[in-house]
This record gives structure tokens, sequence and C-alpha cells, in this order.
């Protein structure tokens, strides 16, 4: 029984990786046949959310469950592939501003709200949205949390700009019931200005048990920290994306093992360039190239598409762009505007924005 198993179970990694490389082939037709006005292959299929709401956090669960956390306190679900939203926003939250999300399932689910001191909060459902539990509010008026991450259903971590010269990090090690403030001597020196980019949930991203990378912005340097022990010990790397100014930055990351990473930000301003807005690394985050071929104006959100080795989407207000070379070479593949995007592991991509902008990544 053990050996038909194991048979069935790599029937169907082989038909996934099949699908997964179809989806890939799909995508890279759909940009030129856009171009071209010949139809669309692959495209972004707009959801009706129901609401104006600017969605910055989302969570792609599959195909069929989705969650988006956005302005004007508002957390959305879906699970039937966005044909219907469900409002599952925590009560008396209105006046926060939800900027993260991630959901285990389509009832379990963690979102933080962003902002000086008590501003920053996490909260937490177990009943798809029904009912929520606030279960940190920051007690400390210099810290402002952006972004959260899980490595696995228990453990996850949060990250705020630097507190007294030094990123702050918070754990959790029950599924985000209970948080603490880790100890900061293994945190690098923030430069002048850094700070991270609460713009798509995606400054502080995971892959695995253990390594988490952080994405920086507004100091001489963008960056990016890696820490290998779930939070406690950090290094900090150059990459060649735009810095010098408060706008410019790191602004997401995306690594689909704890070797390949994918970084995108720029200058989010709608009247500066970003030339430079990408950048890859093959080694866990300690060095950073430019890509060949970047994406043509800032982003703020990437994604790797699953069960592929090469291929991924950026989003930002200006249009999307794919990768099917690992990042070295990116073209557009859709103009409308999205802030972040997520894929889960069935090929369910997602992307959601500003005036309650949601989609679905169709074939």
């Amino acid at each position: 029984m053990r050996g038909l198993g194991k048979t069935r179970r790599t029937s169907r990694a082989i038909a996934v990786g099949l699908c997964a490389a179809a989806f890939a082939a799909a995508l890279t037709a759909a940009a030129p046949a856009q171009a071209h006005g010949t139809g669309k292959a692959a495209h972004w299929e707009l959801k009706d959310s129901g609401t104006d709401a600017r969605f910055r956090g989302l969570s792609a669960v599959s195909r069929n469950t989705a969650w988006v956390a956005g302005s004007k306190g508002t957390v959305l679900r879906t699970t039937d592939g966005g044909a219907n939203w469900r409002d599952v926003s925590p009560p008396g939250a209105a006046a926060l501003e939800f900027r993260d999300i991630e959901a285990f399932d389509a009832r379990r689910a963690v979102a933080l709200t962003i902002g000086e001191g008590e501003a920053s909060r996490v909260f937490r459902t177990d009943d798809g949205g029904a009912t929520w539990t606030e279960s940190f509010r920051n007690p400390d008026p210099k810290a402002f949390y952006d972004c959260l991450t899980f490595f696995d259903r228990r453990h996850g971590l949060a990250m705020s700009d630097p507190v007294d010269g030094r990123f702050r990090i918070l754990s959790t090690h029950d599924g985000g019931r209970s948080w603490k403030v880790l100890p900061g001597d293994g945190m690098p020196a923030a430069q002048e200005g850094e700070a991270g980019f609460a713009a798509s949930g995606q400054c502080l991203v995971s892959a695995g048990p253990r390594d988490v990378w952080l994405a920086t912005g507004g100091g001489a340097h963008a960056r990016v920290l890696h820490s290998a022990d779930r939070g406690l010990t950090w290094k900090a790397a150059d990459t060649p994306i735009p810095a010098g100014d408060p706008a410019r930055g790191v602004f997401a990351l995306a690594f689909r093992d704890r070797a390949h990473g994918l970084a995108v930000g720029g200058d989010y301003r709608a009247d500066q360039t970003s030339p430079r807005a990408a950048a890859v690394s093959g080694d866990g985050g300690r060095a950073w190239t430019p890509d060949g071929r970047p994406p043509p104006a800032y982003r703020s959100g990437v994604a790797w598409l699953p069960h592929s080795r090469t291929s991924a989407l950026a989003v930002g207000p200006t249009g999307t762009d794919l990768t099917t070379d690992g990042g070295r070479t990116w073209r557009t593949l859709d103009t409308g505007s999205y802030d972040t995007v997520a894929c889960a592991p069935d090929l369910g991509c997602w992307a959601a924005g500003e005036k309650g902008r949601v989609a679905r990544l169709e074939r």
C-alpha cells in the first residue's frame, strides 16, 4: 500500500508540473497576443469586490479561495473563485489600514494593520472572519509595523520600521494567537532614513521552515536582510534597485526556495522613472544582480508561479510583467493597476489593488 501511495503522489506531482508548464506557456503567449491585439491567451479577469477599498493585503489559498485586506478596515473573503465576496471586516476596525493578510485556509487567517503606535495591530480569525481576536496592539509609539509572514501554521514573524536604530521583529509560535518582540542584538544597524514599505504585504517573506527576508528602502542603499534562524540573527546585502530617497527602494520580495529570490521596487512616485526596478539572487539573498531587461516602471508586488523554476509575475500601478527566465528579463502582460499579487499551489494566481480591484489569472 505504501508503494501505491507513493506512485499516486508521484503521478499527481507530474500532472501538476505539466499543468504549471502549460500555464507558463500560455502566459508567454499572452504578452505578444495582447501587444498585437489578437486576443488573450492568459489574462487577469476582474472580480466585482463590491467595494472601493484599496487592497494591499492578499492571500491566495487556491483558485477558489482568497482573502484581501485594505483601507477603511476592510477584509473580504471568497470561496467561489471571486464570484461572490463576503465582507468579514473586524468590528470597529474602520479607522485602521490593513496592509497584510496571511491565510492558512478558508477559515483561518492573520491580518496586520499599520501605523505608528497603537495603529499597528494583529488580528486573527478561526471561523472564516465571522469573529476576530486582536492578538497584538503595538505599545511603542516609535514602532510602525509593515508586513508579516508565516513559516508554517504556527510560526510567524512581523516586522517594524527601525526602533532605536534597528528593525524590530515580532514573533509568534502559536499561529498568531500571541506575539513577543525578539531581541535586537542580532539585527544590523539601520541606515539613516531606512524603513520598510507597507505596499503589498511582501516586505517580509519566508521560504521553508527557518529562512526569512526583509526588504528596505529610504536609505543610501536599497537592501535585503536575511535570517536563517527565524529572525534571531540577520545579514544585510545591498541591491542595485534605486535608493537614496524616501520613495525609493525594494518594495517586495519573492523566494521560490531558500536560494532563488526576486526583488522589485523602484520609485513609487508617478512622475519619477524606475529604470532598475528589479533584481535577482541565486544564493539566498547574499548577492543581488540587476535584471537585463527589468520591468518598465515601479513594481510593488511579485510572486513566483507555482511549481515553476523560471516564471514569475510582478505588478504595480502601471501594469503586470512576466518573466520566464528566472527574473533576468521581463515583458508586459497587462496594463491594469494592481498593488499586490499571490499564487496558490493549485495555480490560482490573484492580484489586488486600488478602487476595490481584485482579479484572478485565467488561462
